[in-house]
């Protein structure tokens, strides 16, 4: 559960302080394309490695976005919001948690932010243009604001340069871990119907619904 809440995490006002300014406009751009989108759909691949345990281990995710309303998906839990509810399902544990939309303090696991992570809480660095299965790419690097109150340390961004897209996020954690995040599909303005975004229960015969 806690690599899908960290995973969605990643995946908005805008705070570049701090930042140079190649970097910034790159972002700036990239966040300017996402807003104009209606909705989007993203299917990605996260790579959690530790050489201290050994952990080597690879998911696969999901996540669909339609302005604030999200349904996200990685390994064998999900994430669904409608704006004005969120529910987490825990397919282990066969049961359901329902909270309520805080608009005011949002820490809801929206997969926009994956997308988006740049906007809020970073100063930011261009690093260099390299290339990455053929494409010239951007490598920025991101560094939390706050940095005491966070478990990474730096997040690295490679944006294809053709189209200014993300293409691939690592996270560096402190504790020797790195977290890494493969767009393997990315389509704009994908169809998505409402009741996308709306646990239906009997989709989840036997699971228990607990309420906040």
């Amino acid at each position: 559960m806690k690599h899908l809440l960290i995973a969605v995490l990643f995946i908005t006002s805008s705070i570049f302080a701090q930042s140079d300014q190649k970097s910034e406009q790159i972002l700036s751009e990239m966040s300017s394309e996402i807003k104009k989108m209606n909705s989007f759909y993203i299917e990605f691949t996260m790579n959690v490695k530790n050489p201290a345990t050994g952990e080597d281990s690879n998911q696969k995710g999901i996540g669909y976005v339609k302005g604030n309303k999200y349904y996200a998906s990685l390994g064998q839990n999900t994430l669904v919001s409608n704006a004005v509810k969120n529910w987490t399902i825990v397919k282990e544990e066969k049961v359901t948690y329902q909270s309520d939309v805080d608009l005011d303090n949002d820490e809801s696991m929206n997969p926009k932010k994956l997308m988006t992570i740049w906007e809020e809480g970073f100063k930011n660095k261009y690093d260099q243009e390299t290339t990455m299965n053929g494409k010239k790419v951007h490598q920025i690097s991101l560094y939390p604001l706050k940095p005491s109150e966070v478990n990474y340390h730096t997040i690295v961004l490679y944006v294809e340069a053709s189209n200014n897209q993300l293409l691939k996020a690592i996270m560096k954690t402190k504790d020797g871990s790195t977290m890494t995040y493969s767009i393997d599909v990315f389509e704009k303005n994908k169809s998505v119907p409402d009741s996308k975004f709306v646990y239906n229960p009997q989709n989840f015969p036997g699971y228990q619904l607990i309420r906040d």
